[in-house]
């Protein structure tokens, strides 16, 4: 859930540290409000900044993403983490696995 996620990484902000907000995937089908982190006067004592964001606000930029991405990808300094599954018959489980957090990273059906 994202709140956990949440709380983890306000435990460890340095003082003056600032976070990037995006998305309530955890709460999406969620029928009772979803617990948040009890640790959120670590903003306050730590003076956090938090800020969120959506992709359509930078729309501008993705022609320089998509170049520094391809040279970033192409030299090896970017990786990431990514769950396959085999199988268009696995869909349903890999995209309910998917909402149940078992994957890491990126939840992909390979065909």
């Amino acid at each position: 859930m994202g709140g956990d996620h949440l709380e983890a990484a306000l435990d460890v902000m340095n003082d003056g540290g600032r976070l990037a907000l995006c998305g309530a995937i955890a709460a999406y089908n969620s029928t009772d409000r979803v617990p948040g982190p009890d640790n959120m006067s670590n903003i306050i004592t730590r003076a956090l900044s938090l800020r969120g964001f959506t992709l359509a606000a930078h729309l501008d930029l993705s022609q320089e993403f998509n170049a520094r991405m391809t040279e970033w990808f192409a030299a090896g300094e970017i990786t990431y983490d990514e769950t396959v599954v085999d199988g268009i018959e696995n869909t349903v489980d890999a995209f309910l696995g998917m909402m149940h957090g078992v994957n890491t990273g990126k939840m992909l059906v390979r065909i």
